[in-house]
């Protein structure tokens, strides 16, 4: 760890109780998610005389639909206030929610569980601006683009090893009290972190907060787009989290229909992708020299479509069953793993400069705003790629591999989107 290197921080008390903070929370959001649906699954068989489809799309619904709502209120809310108190009242309030998630895992209230996602994706909505926008005011600017790196592969690790973690549970006895157990010990460590988490006295007191969900949410967009430069980031990164949505969600039917693997198969795929994204988050602040730059980002954009191409024809046509053993050690599917980790890496190349770029370009007093917008628009695009996974699956039949293969072509357009970005956006310099 030499005297530059981004995991230094890790050591300073400006950024490690906030990096800890937010990991448990994008932990505790996975655990608790994952855990509920696979309760809902395997224990109900369905609730409310829905089917267990159903439920578990309502629940994916409940937990986006606070972005859309309330968006804008949180926007305004980290603008006008010290970010480090909004930070400590968000993971407050997260303890409450999972004090009564706990009561509902206890006794089987599936009804309040449902109820209880959609006000953990509410205080998720919260933190979401503060996250970003804080980091411009304790890094300085040849720490950006390390800290965003940090942030986004703590926040891909946490999203894994909470969908694991939910995983190993269930198989356990008492699952769902040891479920109750854990999101409510992970909520308490979150807030002992954030209380930890230094004032950044940049508190703005001219920005009003307006309580009027839907009408904030639509001034968001408009504000966003006064910054042309900073609005094509914004779109990019949505345009990651869309294709990152889209490989996600077809995971489990890609390991099962076209590998012939079981469940550790959906595990390890997961797991590579996440791990490959953290690693090229990691490699960001290297390749650019500690510098607030996008020349990564475009050669970002190419590696995913090439290694989204290469995927399609790496499927084996006549797959043997398969386990993660037999996935890390046929050549045959070495080439899938081996593509699946490339497109992580070249998506975490991507969105981190971004990230960067959009908290630097962006005037201290907006900057949670926009962070909210980003917040709402990648809402939209994951939304988005589910819709078209449906028509393209269901309605056009395509295979998954033939899916994957229409939206790494697509993505070539997003090359040239990023390209003339890279060109025509030099880096500014605005207040902190």
């Amino acid at each position: 760890m030499t005297a530059r290197s981004q995991f230094r921080l890790l050591a300073e008390r400006r950024f490690l109780p906030f990096y800890l903070t937010q990991f448990s929370g994008a932990f505790n959001d996975n655990l608790y998610k994952n855990a509920l649906l696979l309760l809902i699954t395997f224990s109900t068989g369905g609730l409310m005389g829905l089917s267990v489809d159903v439920v578990v799309n309502l629940a994916a619904f409940l937990f986006i639909l606070p972005f859309f709502l309330f968006s804008g209120i949180a926007g305004q809310l980290a603008d006008h206030y010290e970010k480090s108190r909004i930070i400590r009242w968000v993971k407050l309030v997260e303890i409450v929610i999972m004090a009564l998630a706990a009561l509902g895992l206890w006794w089987g209230w599936y009804e309040l569980l449902l109820l209880l996602l959609f006000l953990m994706g509410t205080q998720s909505t919260f933190f979401g601006p503060v996250k970003y926008a804080i980091l411009p005011q304790v890094l300085s600017d040849d720490e950006l683009v390390g800290g965003n790196g940090l942030v986004s592969m703590g926040t891909f690790v946490a999203i894994l090893l909470g969908t694991i973690a939910a995983g190993l549970i269930m198989g356990l006895a008492a699952s769902d009290r040891v479920t109750a157990i854990a999101v409510v010990l992970m909520a308490v460590l979150g807030y002992l972190a954030a209380r930890r988490v230094p004032p950044t006295h940049d508190r703005h007191a001219t920005v009003a907060v307006r309580l009027r969900p839907v009408v904030e949410t639509w001034r968001l967009m408009m504000l966003a787009a006064q910054r042309r430069p900073v609005l094509l980031a914004i779109l990019a990164i949505s345009w990651f989290w869309f294709l990152g949505a889209a490989y996600l969600t077809q995971f489990p039917n890609f390991s099962r229909v076209h590998l012939r693997g079981d469940e550790t198969v959906v595990t390890l795929l997961l797991a590579l992708f996440t791990i490959g994204i953290a690693l090229g988050a990691s490699l960001c602040e290297r390749l650019t020299g500690h510098a607030i730059s996008l020349k990564p980002v475009p050669w970002g954009a190419l590696g995913l479509s090439v290694f989204g191409i290469d995927l399609f024809f790496a499927v084996p046509g006549a797959p043997q069953p398969s386990t993660w053993l037999t996935m890390l050690t046929d050549p045959v599917y070495l080439r899938v793993l081996m593509d699946l980790v490339g497109v992580g890496v070249c998506g975490g190349l991507f969105i981190v400069p971004l990230y960067a770029f959009i908290q630097h370009e962006t005037p201290a007093r907006q900057r949670a705003r926009i962070i909210a917008a980003l917040n709402v628009i990648n809402a939209l695009f994951m939304v988005s790629s589910a819709l078209m996974g449906m028509v393209a699956l269901g309605g056009l039949k395509l295979s998954i591999p033939a899916f994957l293969l229409l939206l790494s072509l697509a993505n070539l357009l997003v090359f040239l989107l990023v390209t003339y970005l890279r060109t025509q956006a030099p880096i500014t310099s605005v207040d902190k």
